[in-house]
């Protein structure tokens, strides 16, 4: 599955995965197929970071 390249649209796009199919960051990057540092990295050049408890980026 292709994910988003703009930083903003991949932000709406983790969350809503994250928050309607999957329980971690974690499994999310394992079904998707993709790697989790590159995904966090890529979110906060724009200020966001996961928050574990809230299983979101804030």
């Amino acid at each position: 599955m292709s994910i988003p390249n703009d930083p903003v649209i991949l932000l709406s796009f983790v969350n809503m995965k994250l928050r309607d199919f999957y329980p971690s960051l974690e499994e999310l990057c394992k079904s998707l197929q993709i790697e989790e540092a590159s995904l966090v990295q890529k979110l906060s050049t724009i200020g966001y970071q996961y928050d574990k408890e809230e299983n979101r980026f804030l």
